[in-house]
């Protein structure tokens, strides 16, 4: 099958619909059609400046490069963590956590990916690590957002409870442990959900994109398998590692409940 070439015209056609979806929030006065113009215009502008970066990477594959692309996703990554909780950390721990939370479990299971399963020469090509790293963080963002999110908000709003275990002489570790549990759980959520409904509900973007784009089905599902163990894989080790970081900043040495070290 031929690769049909969309147009920029044929671009301006679906963008249609947005402005239309915004039109309707202004006449039914939403108030949401401000943020969808905004977000749309941001998915042009980012997606084709990224497409030609992606250009640039194909044609002169580099290490080099891909590290430093690599390196810009993992720090927006980590900015978009802090930005969606309500109460992150304050001052440095409030970046770090996610981001390093995600450092450490995305690079490694990609690393894997590319190493041990794909095996593809080189091993950093960008055609197959920036693909697969943007996904992992991708997913793997949302999951430790809404895992952080979820820890802070039960300490701020059960202080008397923690604290009274606390004065019980139960450890921070005992004393949060529920919150622990209930935030990993409501962080992995979105990746259970997406495991759940694929191939049933929804085909997956990545599988989407290669069937469009002529692949053989099956090796389009073998991929998206792939692709699907790997982000459940990243995403969970992230959680259970910010979880627990972020458990143990919430409490000092002395087994303290620190709500001054959120926002």
């Amino acid at each position: 099958m031929n690769l049909i070439v969309l147009s920029y015209t044929d671009l301006l056609i679906a963008a249609g619909l947005i402005v239309l979806l915004a039109a309707l929030s202004l006449l039914l006065k939403l108030r949401v059609e401000g943020q969808l113009l905004l977000a749309g215009a941001r998915t042009t502008i980012q997606l084709l400046l990224v497409g030609l970066v992606l250009k640039a990477l194909f044609a002169h594959v580099s290490l080099s490069w891909v590290s430093l692309m690599a390196l810009v996703m993992l720090l927006i990554a980590g900015y978009e963590v802090m930005a969606r909780q309500k109460r992150p950390f304050r001052g440095a721990w409030g970046y770090a956590l996610g981001t390093g939370a995600m450092f450490i479990s995305s690079f490694a299971t990609t690393l894997f990916a590319l190493l041990v399963i794909i095996g593809n020469e080189p091993w950093y090509y960008p055609q197959y690590a920036i693909p697969l790293l943007g996904m992992m963080l991708g997913n793997t963002m949302t999951g430790v957002a809404l895992a952080l999110d979820r820890l802070t908000n039960f300490a701020w709003q059960q202080q008397a409870v923690i604290e009274t275990r606390l004065a019980l002489g139960q450890e921070w570790r005992v004393a949060i442990r529920e919150s622990v549990r209930e935030s990993v759980r409501i962080g992995l959520i979105p990746i259970i959900n997406a495991m759940a409904a694929a191939g049933v509900v929804s085909l997956p973007g990545m599988m989407t994109g290669q069937i469009l784009s002529g692949t053989p089905p099956m090796e389009a599902v073998k991929y998206q398998i792939l692709i699907m163990f790997m982000i459940t894989a990243g995403t969970g080790f992230a959680i259970l590692l910010a979880t627990w970081l972020g458990g143990r900043r919430l409490f000092d040495q002395r087994q303290r409940l620190r709500l001054d070290r959120l926002k």
